[in-house]
């Protein structure tokens, strides 16, 4: 019987046979080695940095924008969902730009174009004088983080040694949650102070956030392109200069030679009749796929309604300290998933993620469901008046309050653990070389697209329906999501992308895990 995927280790899938190893080259394979490929990564996900600082810009600038004193500038409640929604219709064009900017320009140099209506994006918003300069800048950040968002994963991977490469491919997702909180800490809104406003005003978060991109341009103008895509432009010299600065060793020519194999046999561009050969569909089926579900299971509208969901479940805390708390349990969960995807696995952390979103969305539909809404939200903490006379509240603390926050919060970290940076990272390594930069491209438009379609019309189902119904919704889903990574995932750990690829040109090969 054939052996499971990608666990045999027989020539049918070590097409490319591993090098001894002497004690001395295992040496530098340590923190020298990589010294250059962590250094050229950090110039990279800045990008990303970018990307999750643009994603949360709306969060308290929307409170802001609607007390402006401005008529021009104060939004309604339909142009505040336009403001927040646009964004993800931009990252849906960048990721349909990046299917040719991607093989055009290369990763390195569409990262850095990605820069151009980043800070435009930036500068319209800083200087905005009517709402069309608003969502016009909105809609240029979003794209490019959509562009982004498709580049940088598949750069980071192709740069990346096999042992590094799992914890190199979290740190996109890692930048992005660190983006995010910045912006919080820097837009801090106090409701005690109802007047006080922003830690920093609305136009100068703009302004900071042109900072992280010009940084990037900065860096990268010192980085190498990839050596992958270097060859591919038959530019063999500059990608064998390339290869020997990243490792820090002039002793890269195996590595070299079966990177150079891989790209020769693969010279030319997909063709129609080749995209329906498993050997191509397969891959990209499979992380379009992941994709979508991923965007399926909740994650955007959770944290794009994080406030209003627990608002309306009478979470004991302030909203805005709930939200604090989701933000940093997210980050040391990346952290977690950076550190134990090439020791775990991705299926196995795929495994645990899928399995804790699907209890914490089911705990917060039952929560809905079955838990009767008698405290106001926040009631706990306010001043109850009857008769003229104020009263403290009839409950000082009701421990159910907590469930909402403990859910959300399990949810946020089996998100971070697994289906948020695992996802983006499979996308870099099982895509074949010929049709790399479009294929990511088209899971970015997949996904971003599926995202505004959620953002959108969740408040609408909601109200429809309740709130416990998206949150079944999104647990079936994560059900869903455990059944895919069972049949159709492959584990990658460990092998070289030409390894990984090989095993696609394979049918022989069982699908099971």
């Amino acid at each position: 019987m054939q052996e499971p995927l990608l666990r045999a280790e027989g020539l049918d899938y070590d097409t490319f046979p591993e090098a001894p190893a002497s004690p001395e080259e295992k040496a530098r394979a340590g923190a020298l080695q990589n010294r250059r490929v962590f250094l050229a990564t950090f110039a990279a996900v800045l990008g990303n940095f970018s990307f999750g600082y643009a994603l949360v810009y709306t969060s308290p600038v929307i409170p802001a924008l609607k007390r402006s004193s401005d008529p021009a500038l104060r939004l309604d409640k339909i142009q505040a969902s336009w403001f927040g929604s646009v964004f993800t219709l931009g990252a849906a064009a960048g990721g349909l730009s990046a299917m040719l900017l991607n093989d055009l320009l290369g990763r390195k140099l569409s990262i850095m174009f990605s820069a151009v209506p980043s800070a435009i994006g930036y500068a319209l918003m800083a200087g905005a004088r009517g709402l069309w300069m608003l969502l016009l800048g909105r809609m240029l950040t979003g794209f490019a983080g959509g562009l982004t968002a498709a580049c940088i994963p598949v750069y980071v991977s192709e740069i990346a040694p096999p042992g590094v490469r799992g914890a190199l491919g979290a740190t996109p997702q890692l930048m992005a949650v660190f983006g995010s909180l910045s912006l919080y800490a820097l837009g801090k809104y106090h409701p005690v102070l109802e007047h006080s406003g922003l830690l920093l005003p609305w136009r100068w978060l703009a302004v900071a956030g042109e900072g992280p991109v010009l940084v990037m341009i900065l860096l990268l103008s010192f980085m190498p392109n990839s050596p992958r895509f270097l060859l591919s432009k038959s530019r063999d010299e500059e990608a064998l200069q390339a290869l020997i600065w990243l490792r820090a060793d002039s002793e890269v020519h195996w590595e070299f030679e079966q990177i150079q194999d891989n790209v020769r046999r693969q010279s030319s561009r997909v063709s129609w009749a080749e995209a329906w050969e498993p050997r191509v569909y397969r891959p990209i089926l499979i992380t379009v796929l992941m994709r979508f579900l991923q965007q399926l299971t909740g994650i955007t509208p959770i944290l794009v309604y994080l406030q209003t969901i627990f608002d309306s479940t009478s979470v004991v805390l302030p909203s805005q300290q709930d939200a604090a708390i989701v933000g940093a349990v997210r980050l040391l969960s990346v952290l977690i998933a950076a550190v134990t995807m090439d020791l775990a696995g991705r299926k196995v952390l795929l495994y645990v993620s899928a399995s804790i979103m699907f209890v914490a969305n089911l705990t917060l539909g039952l929560y809905v469901q079955l838990v009767p809404r008698t405290l106001t939200p926040n009631s706990t903490v306010e001043i109850v008046t009857l008769g003229g006379t104020e009263q403290p509240p009839a409950a000082a603390f009701n421990y159910l309050t907590l469930i909402p926050l403990l859910a959300t919060m399990l949810f946020i970290m089996g998100y971070a653990m697994g289906w948020g940076p695992i996802t983006w990272l499979l996308m870099s390594e099982v895509l074949p070389l010929r049709a790399r930069g479009v294929a990511s491209g088209l899971c970015v438009l997949v996904s971003w697209l599926t995202a505004f379609v959620l953002t959108k019309y969740f408040l609408l189902a909601v109200n429809a329906f309740g709130l416990q119904v998206p949150f079944f919704f999104f647990s079936a889903i994560c059900l869903l999501s455990l059944l895919f990574t069972g049949c159709c995932v492959p584990e990658t750990r460990g092998r070289s992308l030409e390894q990984i690829e090989a095993f696609f040109h394979t049918r022989r090969m069982s699908f099971r895990p």
